[in-house]
């Protein structure tokens, strides 16, 4: 897997967690026990602090980056879809960040809360806790509320991929 140091920044990651082969991951990042970082996801913590929290999941091509003003921060046994950006943006625990959408500078994404697949949530946003933002831009709409079930068989599924990706992933060529 493509590890990279930027002067005094590297990377820190658990033992247990796992990072494919064909993700990157530069700078000051932490990636925390039974995590995934999965094919071309790019975590780059090269201005702040990258942290990603026991058993979440950060999907393929997925963009992590962070600001010399806002840390990136995901909590633990979180979702973050397949191309989802988040950038500078604090997520709580048991979150979900669906596929394609975009968390920016200063947001943050309360404990048990979902944002919505190609959700952009601007500059400074705030999901509440249990709540689901949708649209572009993202808005907390009345009527949808996180599926907590939902997150957890995810995160549980993702923990058991790292078992298998582990015992039997192998590059043919």
């Amino acid at each position: 897997m493509p590890l990279y140091a930027l002067g005094d920044r590297t990377p820190d990651i658990h033992p247990d967690a796992y990072v494919h082969p064909d993700a990157t991951v530069i700078g000051d990042v932490t990636i925390g026990a039974f995590a995934s970082v999965w094919p071309q996801a790019v975590l780059r913590g090269e201005s702040g602090a990258i942290r990603v929290g026991e058993r979440t999941s950060v999907q393929d091509g997925t963009i992590v980056h962070c600001t010399e003003w806002h840390d990136t921060v995901i909590g633990p046994e979180s979702v973050v879809g397949h191309n989802a950006h988040i950038e500078g943006a604090t997520v709580g625990a048991r979150c979900m960040i669906a596929s394609g959408s975009v968390l920016l500078n200063g947001s943050v994404v309360e404990d048990g809360a979902m944002l919505g697949a190609g959700a952009v949530m601007s500059f400074n946003g705030h999901l509440p806790a249990g709540r689901m933002a949708l649209g572009v831009p993202a808005r907390v709409r009345d009527g949808h509320e996180a599926q907590a079930q939902m997150v957890s068989a995810i995160v549980a599924d993702y923990v058991k991929r790292i078992a298998v990706y582990k015992a039997g992933l192998r590059k043919l060529s």
